[in-house]
């Protein structure tokens, strides 16, 4: 099984930055039409380029970028938990049995 997909950035400044470059790109490419005609559906490709796809995936990455580092995940004979980063204690895990 592959890894999953990740839409984080590096950080959440970062991340809000390329979602207001994106957001901004396709709100702009309608908004210009009046004006500029079908020259500004140009900008619509760099705002999904900004976005990695779609407003969905852009929200993706905005929450894993925010739990990034902060939650953990490990599956131990196909039952996976979700934990804090850095709350297990020393003799817990499959390589302390």
């Amino acid at each position: 099984m592959t890894a999953e997909p990740s839409y984080s950035s590096r950080s959440v400044p970062r991340h809000l930055a390329r979602g207001a470059m994106g957001f901004g790109a396709l709100i702009g490419s309608v908004a210009l039409l009046p004006l500029t005609g079908p020259i500004s559906l140009l900008l619509a490709p760099v705002g999904l380029v900004a976005l990695r796809g779609c407003p969905t995936c852009w929200a993706i990455g905005l929450a894993q970028t925010i739990s990034m580092g902060r939650l953990e995940r490990s599956c131990v004979d196909g039952r996976c938990e979700l934990t804090v980063a850095g709350s297990r204690a020393g003799g817990e895990g499959p390589a302390s049995q």
